[in-house]
């Protein structure tokens, strides 16, 4: 009996498409994202921020901090998304080609 056959078949289709690799890279790269504009933010690196607005409950700081948490959860999920779609474009196409 193989190891695969041991697993459940949505977990085979997920290791067969790298999904759990994927998450990784879009994890980091929308928590790199969210990091840098938080940074540009609070940092002032474009300029200072002029505050003509109310914030309720909290800061604009404690505000962005939030919209930077979502900024990353979507970019993170986007990120995965695509190269999940895109490796398993690549391996329709591979097995469409016949082995010579």
């Amino acid at each position: 009996m193989s190891e695969d056959s041991s697993k459940p078949p949505m977990l085979v289709l997920l290791e067969s498409l790298s999904f759990y690799r994927n998450v990784r890279v879009g994890a980091a790269a929308g928590a790199l994202l969210a990091v840098l504009l938080y940074l540009v933010r609070t940092l002032e690196l474009l300029g200072p921020v002029i505050d003509t607005r109310e914030y309720p409950l909290f800061g604009p700081d404690v505000w962005f901090l939030l919209l930077a948490f979502v900024l990353a959860a979507t970019s993170a999920l986007s990120v995965a998304v695509v190269l999940t779609i895109a490796t398993a474009v690549s391996g329709a196409r591979g097995a469409e080609r016949p082995e010579s």
